[in-house]
């Protein structure tokens, strides 16, 4: 899909916070704020994901993840060796 631009004005405290969170999970802002919406949006038109997401081994597995992407442990591998040819 194509993406297009979108100015949102933040406190500069808060426009701060979402740099350095995002920083520290080496993601964007751009990409937090996608997320945030599209959750937004699935609950709004009911698609809701609470099951997979309330799952105990789901929960874990995502603060594992999480814990590796901080700590710089995380290996990386391409996406040939993940999906093959």
């Amino acid at each position: 899909m194509p993406k297009t631009r979108l100015n949102v004005s933040l406190d500069q405290d808060l426009a701060e916070f979402a740099k350095v969170f995002a920083a520290e999970n080496r993601t964007t802002v751009a990409d937090m704020v996608t997320q945030y919406l599209l959750a937004l949006k699935r609950r709004v038109e009911g698609e809701h994901m609470e099951k997979i997401l309330a799952h105990p081994a789901f929960q874990q597995a995502m603060e594992d993840a999480q814990a590796k992407l901080r700590s710089g442990t995380a290996q990386w591998h391409s996406y040939d060796e993940v999906f093959g040819d």
